[in-house]
């Protein structure tokens, strides 16, 4: 199994590197440098905290809290400017203003005729790596200063979406299965991986927002695939095959800005949006560049693997994929190394 470079230095500097899912690892470009939080190192605890790191960011009833329930909500921690910064490019790719390579840019085709071109048809636009304005959100020190209280001062930035998530319908919906994401994620380990989900405006129940089952994350990775629900499923939308209905559930209700952080075993999915308006929030799985990647075959990833070859193989005409490094140049990624 590869190692993804350890880089040693200042918890300051931040590599780019574009590798998700592409030919072999190979020396890394200048960094360029944007300011992380605190040095990992202060009131040291050993042995008390499997997923988070000591260090002088967190209380240790915050680390508790995530110790237990696998998330941490943090209240406004990106500003409103930053927020609208987002909208106003995601409004431009909508438009088809922004050329973005490598970006999946997910619509709702049958909304075509009736809004064109808009922010009304797209639901998501997942791996924006390559659009400078939304990948500000991956850097912004506010949000590195707790991921690397969850990955070391190492980070990379390994999967980013902006989701756009419209109104439902009898014939569509939006709602995401309950799902553990690290079934999407070629390498480990779970422990130092970490989404950061940050509300775009108000999510609560009305417009689908976030639903946890804290504590989940200590439980293993669990098969995966579509749900057997009437309507249309989405591509890739995929969820629990044996879901425990009476798990506890708690729904995450965000104010615009607050950001949640959550382990990649966590269980958790959307509900619908039940309004005429739209719930957006922008989100980066981060991990440790000293995570390693993993071939899925004969694991529960497998058929992900499948399916996904035939997808790039329809869109890029590319013979054979596998998920893993090494394979595939279809996805990319930003390594924000120390």
């Amino acid at each position: 199994m590869e190692q993804l470079g350890k880089r040693p230095g200042p918890a300051a500097r931040l590599d780019i590197i574009l590798r998700h899912l592409s030919p072999r690892l190979a020396a890394a470009p200048a960094p360029a440098s944007f300011p992380t939080s605190a040095q990992v190192s202060a009131i040291p605890q050993p042995g008390r905290f499997c997923y988070t790191l000591d260090n002088d960011v967190l209380t240790t009833e915050q680390r508790q809290f995530y110790e237990d329930n696998g998330y941490l909500l943090i209240k406004k921690l990106v500003s409103d400017e930053d927020i609208e910064r987002f909208r106003k490019e995601f409004v431009r790719i909508c438009k088809k203003e922004v050329h973005l390579p490598g970006a999946m840019i997910m619509k709702n085709e049958s909304l075509r005729s009736q809004y064109g071109q808009s922010e009304k048809v797209v639901n998501k636009v997942q791996d924006f790596q390559e659009d400078e304005e939304l990948f500000r959100y991956c850097t912004l020190p506010e949000i590195l200063r707790y991921v690397e209280c969850f990955t070391g001062p190492n980070i990379m930035a390994m999967h980013t979406m902006l989701i756009n998530k419209l109104p439902d319908s009898d014939k569509q919906t939006f709602l995401h299965p309950m799902h553990q994401d690290l079934h999407y994620f070629p390498f480990r380990p779970a422990a130092r991986i970490v989404c950061s989900w940050t509300a775009m405006e108000r999510a609560d129940q009305d417009n689908g927002c976030l639903v946890v089952q804290p504590g989940t994350h200590k439980e293993p990775l669990k098969p995966h695939g579509y749900p057997k629900w009437e309507g249309k499923t989405n591509k890739l939308f995929h969820g629990l095959l044996d879901e425990d209905e009476q798990s506890p559930r708690v729904h995450l209700v965000m104010e615009k800005g607050d950001t949640v952080f959550f382990h990649p075993l966590l269980i958790h999915g959307s509900g619908i949006n039940k309004t005429s308006g739209f719930r957006k929030s922008i989100s980066c799985h981060f991990a440790s560049s000293e995570c390693y990647y993993i071939d899925v075959k004969n694991t529960t990833q497998e058929h992900l693997e499948k399916e996904m070859a035939e997808m790039v193989h329809k869109k890029y005409n590319m013979a054979s994929m596998e998920l893993r490094v090494g394979r595939s140049s279809c996805a990319k990624q930003r390594c924000l190394a120390e």
